[in-house]
Formats: C-alpha cells, structure tokens, sequence
C-alpha cells in the first residue's frame, strides 16, 4: 500500500485571506516503510512574509524571494503523489493551501476522501492527550532534536514515524514471531533433553520391620480398626 506523509510551510492560516504556501515536504511510504523518494521545494509566494509566521518556519522574503511560483512545480507535485492516500497532521489545513495553490493555476485539485489526518488518529489512540507533533513524538520516544524551526520536509519525517506508531507500529509482527520462536525452542528443548536412568529402590518392609509393627498394634488400646 503506498501512502504520501507531508507537510506545508504558509504565510498564515487562511489562504482565504490571501496567504500562501511557501514550503512542501513528501514523503513516500509503502507498507508503512519509507522508501527514500521524496518531493520537496519551496515557493515565492508574491506578497510579504509576517514576522510571526517567519518565526515559526524561519522563511523570509529574501530567502523566497528567488525561488519559482508554485504553478512551476505543481505538475511534478501531482505525479509524484499519483492517486495515494495523502497523510499529515491537521490534515484540513494543508489540503486547504495545497487546493487554493492548484486552483489558482487551473490543475485539478487533490480530493477529500483522500485525507488521512494523524490529530483524529490520534485523538483515538490517546483521548484527552496533548496532539501536537511534539507532544506525539516525546509519547513515542522519537528524537526530534534537531528540530529548531518547523520545516515541511522534516516534520514530514518525523510524521511518517508518528505515524506508523499511531497504526500500531512496525515490531509488533517481529515481537510476536520472536516470542512464538522461543517458546518453540524451549518446548524442543524439553521434548528431546536425555533422562538418567535410575534402578528402581526396594520398597518391600523386612521380617523385623515386620515384627516391630505387630507389636505396635497390640500396644493399641480400643483401635478404631478394630471396632
């Protein structure tokens, strides 16, 4: 099963308002397992950067300000992510940008059903929890220091381990295969371990013991078993 984890940088909230995405992060996964493949470009998004925003992401104007429009890379977007189910975190936001953006240069936009949104997997897993991708990754112990800045590639691999955790993880097959093993080889291991073979013991009372037991009866005063 081939999946797509990304993320997206913007200008703001509300592309309604006139913001616009100015980062994309992919990432391919099959099975669950990433494969390397990637798509990842930044954009100009012809119209200032608020400070508040470049504090979140660190992109500012002169940085954007020579990389191409979004129209230039939205065809090698739609291949890259064909027809796959597309993953991210508050997933509505970033389907919102990335279909204001192919509108706005006439290409088809990435339908709904597609979404998968890790927040409500998340709210599922762990209800009443914090959610934020930070607060998921200390949950699941996935090292996310060197992340100063929030970027869309790289929230997109932190993500994609999120993830696969939030579906179960990857070792529970591999734990139960090795756990099955092990049990498997105890039981041979007692099934062909070699027995010492001992000579039968003498278990037969002698002619004194014999005696010494008669005697001990008689000294019975009213014994029960003779009533």
């Amino acid at each position: 099963m081939r999946e797509i984890i990304f993320d997206t940088e913007t200008t703001g909230f509300d592309p309604k308002n006139g913001d616009r995405m100015v980062e994309i992060g992919c990432i391919e996964m099959v099975n669950r397992v990433t494969t390397g493949r990637t798509f990842h470009a930044y954009f100009n998004p012809e119209r200032s950067m608020p400070a508040e925003a470049e504090a979140v992401h660190g992109l500012s104007d002169t940085f954007l300000a020579d990389k191409p429009l979004f129209a230039a890379s939205a065809q090698d977007f739609l291949d890259f992510i064909e027809d796959s189910p597309m993953i991210a975190h508050n997933a509505g936001f970033d389907f919102n940008f990335i279909n204001a953006e192919l509108a706005m240069c006439g290409m088809p936009i990435v339908k709904l059903d597609r979404m998968v949104d890790t927040v409500a997997l998340a709210k599922v897993r762990h209800p009443g929890a914090k959610l934020s991708l930070d607060a998921l990754c200390s949950r699941y112990g996935i090292d996310r220091s060197h992340r100063t800045k929030h970027g869309a590639l790289l929230d997109a691999e932190l993500l994609a381990q999120v993830y696969v955790e939030l579906r179960g993880g990857r070792q529970i097959g591999l734990e139960l295969v090795a756990e099955t093993t092990k049990i498997v080889t105890e039981i041979k291991v007692l099934t062909t371990k070699d027995r010492i073979f001992r000579q039968p013991r003498p278990h037969a009372a002698t002619e004194e013991e014999l005696v010494a037991h008669a005697a001990f009866l008689k000294s019975v005063d009213t014994p029960l078993w003779g009533a």
